[in-house]
């Protein structure tokens, strides 16, 4: 039996910015997708999905689900045509829009066929596999959430405007932090938000260009915070992220009032993560203890899911 795991992740900064060419920061989380490979005496492949999910979300991404493992397989060169296998998936990571969870299944099956076959891959050629499958649900991925779940730690990635491939690089905190994620149960159409976002920058281009100089700053100082460890000075990016956020109107009330609870209940700073007008909430928690207040006080406000976690490692 070939065993394999892929982490979960969460954008620390960068929403919608990344798409204009701004670098953006990306944490590997310590919640992950496990991947169990048994070869079996028959054909083909199946998989039994055990991993914890919000209502809906594995039967909605079944079809794309199955292509991933296809591509996969093809990038892993294995033919089940007489012998096949079955994978079995599993984990603490909850299944949900905006943490990563089709690239931490597409890492965990890469890395358990590599260990069951013998492949031989070093995580480099890990991280392609599950670029490849990858492909199957989002077409034409970034990359990023597949980088984040091979290698841990923090992404800082950028955008190539010409059409070549994204640059990369991977860096290690000192120790882990800590990190409540709650869900407004409302899911956006990424295409929809960008667009509007677009046609808002083609309005009023020098407004856009004064929220992106300071974001450029931002991210920057982000990442040196993070680096030394100095997290109140990466909430208060965070919370100022949010709010330029709140100026490109792609937050909504739902993760407004979510991300005031979380500062009110000891966050270091909140934001929204991801797409936004729905979607989840990240909050930075200076230890355990508050990070267990801050969710359970996102829980007594109907958050329509809370998970705790830490990143950095």
């Amino acid at each position: 039996m070939g065993i394999g795991s892929g982490k979960g992740k969460t954008i620390l900064f960068g929403e919608h910015f990344v798409v204009y060419g701004l670098p953006a920061l990306a944490a590997g989380i310590s919640s992950e997708t496990v991947a169990k490979v048994t070869r079996k005496q028959t054909a083909g492949w199946v998989l039994k999905d055990k991993r914890p999910a919000v209502p809906g979300y594995k039967k909605e991404k079944s079809g794309e689900q199955n292509v991933s493992i296809q591509n996969i397989l093809k990038y892993c060169n294995i033919d089940t045509k007489e012998l096949g296998f079955q994978i079995e998936l599993g984990g603490d990571l909850v299944c949900a829009s905006g943490i990563g969870a089709s690239a931490a299944s597409s890492v965990a099956i890469a890395r358990a066929l590599n260990d069951e076959y013998s492949l031989g891959f070093d995580d480099e050629q890990i991280n392609q596999a599950a670029y490849e499958g990858e492909k199957g649900y989002h077409g034409t991925p970034s990359g990023i959430d597949n980088t984040a779940s091979t290698y841990g730690g923090l992404v800082w990635f950028t955008r190539d405007l010409d059409g070549g491939p994204p640059k990369f690089e991977t860096l290690k905190l000192r120790k882990p932090v800590h990190l409540v994620i709650a869900s407004t149960g409302i899911t956006a159409s990424t295409k929809e938000v960008v667009g509007d976002v677009r046609k808002k920058r083609d309005e009023n281009s020098a407004w856009f260009e004064k929220l992106s100089s300071e974001y450029k700053q931002l991210v920057h100082d982000g990442r040196d915070a993070l680096l030394h460890d100095d997290l109140q000075r990466v909430g208060d990016l965070m919370n100022r992220n949010h709010e330029l956020l709140q100026e490109m109107t792609v937050s909504c009330t739902e993760l407004d009032d979510l991300v005031e609870i979380a500062r009110r209940n000891g966050a270091l700073g909140a934001k929204m993560t991801g797409t936004g007008r729905g979607g989840n909430m990240i909050a930075l928690a200076p230890d355990k203890l508050t990070m267990k207040k801050i969710a359970q006080a996102l829980e007594r406000a109907k958050a329509a899911g809370v998970w705790t976690t830490t990143f950095g490692l």
